[in-house]
């Protein structure tokens, strides 16, 4: 087995739920469906390498449990954010049996993805555990030792500190605790081959006492680590707790989820006023938010959409979640939609609103696919994959999460084949370093600069025009001779140059 080690700058991360990716494939046996050989089959390698992704992002594969009030109400955790055993791959996703079987083909899995020169990146939860709050189970380390796993309130010990909105947080200040997850850690890289890990709601792991701090305990582990500190690391950076939301604030070895991106690029496309400024700096790599640290545009994980929320077909189709199956009386998840959905709520037939939402969807795509940093597409928007407006899907393990193979949209499934593969084929959209913009006197004596912002008449952007946010169109010259990392060999890279043009009028896009 070898690792692609594909750089970060040339990563397309593809986030999928090992059930859900596979589960109604027709092309995978059903014996096989919904596991990890199911994701190894060759049908579903060559759906990625199609596609033309270079990492898969997989939703917790650590053994979870289902909590109690879930099976109460005939439901499952379905993401799988539940863990209990991190050295173990998950029972569930096995077709050759718990037995020690799940390892095997968690391992072979891995290595058909290698040889299709994809990545493995798990999306770990080591910031609480299955156990939940004091009236939760006892599973594992309660009865260990409880007060050295759990961070428990320091006014009335019996009482657990909660940042993850479960019932509990882990310990990261226990020298056992940041133990047993480095060790978890090294042994996924070590035995099982995986190539990076997203660590979930990381901001409570770097709580030293009850604030966010980049200099906590676990951040240098990392740091110091052989073996951990030379994958990728991703970090959601966030929590549920005071001061947790930290975009931009994680140490110069860790790339983020960028949250900002995502809010930025909904707002921008749904037509909301003076969002021009923040809008380049996201399109551009975030140098606002990871630059002054030292960081590349790399650091920042470009997303419109992951499991947590809608799907793209969603986004542009439902004002309000739909969350009715949930058994929460449609109380849970994020209440409104931050998109623009034409006005008209769920299916429909009217050929008008229908086109309308496809340009929609291919404009997020365009944004997210052609911008500066790491692009992550949630498994499924491809083909058009629709949840029927549930924007948290957690506890549904049926028709409604799994990706319906039968209703996939070729078209949208070609258009954003060709969106990966010009991103692919041109340097000038995955950039090594930033962008100066400052202008440079070439060999002709031509004023030019690696990057130019235009206005709707043709003319250059001034700051007085970033301040107003007068239009919701813009343009950017991309010069594809200005790029400033070498290539393999030292010599220097040249690519095309780019104009491209974004239009957030209503119905004139």
């Amino acid at each position: 087995d070898r690792p692609p080690r594909t750089p970060w700058h040339e990563t397309v991360v593809y986030e999928l739920h090992t059930r859900g990716f596979t589960k109604t494939h027709p092309g995978i046996p059903p014996e096989q469906q919904g596991t990890f050989a199911g994701l190894a089959h060759p049908a579903a390698v060559e759906h990625l390498r199609r596609l033309g992704v270079t990492a898969v992002e997989l939703q917790p594969v650590h053994q979870f449990v289902d909590e109690h009030a879930l099976v109460n109400a005939g439901l499952r955790n379905y993401w799988g954010y539940n863990s209990i055993a991190f050295f173990a791959p998950h029972n569930g996703y096995s077709s050759s049996g718990d037995l020690g079987g799940q390892v095997r083909e968690f391992k072979q899995m891995v290595r058909t993805l290698h040889e299709a020169d994809i990545e493995v990146i798990l999306d770990v939860v080591y910031n609480h555990t299955a156990e939940g709050n004091r009236l939760g189970p006892t599973l594992s380390f309660k009865g260990i030792d409880n007060q050295a796993y759990y961070r428990l309130s320091p006014d009335d010990p019996r009482l657990f500190v909660d940042y993850t909105g479960t019932g509990n947080t882990l310990n990261m200040r226990h020298p056992h605790v940041l133990q047993l997850i480095m060790d978890s850690l090294r042994y996924w890289v070590t035995e099982m081959h995986v190539d990076g890990f997203r660590f979930d709601l990381a901001a409570a792991l770097a709580r030293e006492l009850h604030d966010v701090d980049r200099l906590s305990a676990f951040f240098d582990l990392i740091q110091q680590d052989p073996v951990v500190s030379q994958v990728k690391l991703i970090a959601e950076p966030w929590d549920v707790g005071e001061g947790g939301y930290q975009v931009g604030n994680f140490p110069p070895l860790w790339s983020e989820w960028n949250g900002q991106y995502r809010d930025t690029v909904r707002d921008y496309w749904r037509g909301e006023e003076q969002t021009l400024a923040e809008f380049a700096y996201r399109f551009t790599g975030s140098s606002d938010l990871y630059r002054t640290t030292g960081r590349r545009p790399y650091a920042s994980i470009n997303f419109v959409t992951c499991h947590d929320g809608f799907t793209l077909a969603d986004l542009v189709a439902y004002n309000d979640r739909h969350n009715e199956a949930n058994g929460e009386d449609n109380q849970d998840g994020e209440a409104h939609n931050r998109s623009w959905n034409c006005g008209v709520e769920g299916p429909t037939d009217e050929p008008r609103i229908r086109a309308l939402r496809d340009r929609q969807r291919r404009n997020f795509l365009v944004t997210l696919l052609l911008s500066q940093g790491v692009p992550m597409v949630l498994a499924g928007d491809e083909l058009g994959r629709t949840q029927h407006g549930n924007n948290n899907a957690y506890c549904q393990d049926s028709e409604l999460s799994w990706i319906d193979w039968s209703a996939t949209d070729t078209e949208l499934l070609d258009f954003t084949m060709r969106l990966i593969r010009l991103r692919r084929d041109h340097p000038v959209f995955h950039r090594r370093r930033w962008f100066d913009g400052r202008p440079l006197v070439d060999g002709n004596g031509s004023a030019i600069a690696d990057i130019g912002w235009f206005r709707p008449d043709g003319h250059r952007m001034t700051h007085e025009n970033w301040d107003v946010g007068f239009a919701r169109t813009i343009g950017v010259l991309l010069n594809g001779d200005l790029i400033p990392s070498p290539g393999p060999r030292g010599e220097r890279i040249v690519d095309d140059d780019f104009f491209l043009v974004f239009n957030a009028h209503g119905d004139g896009m």
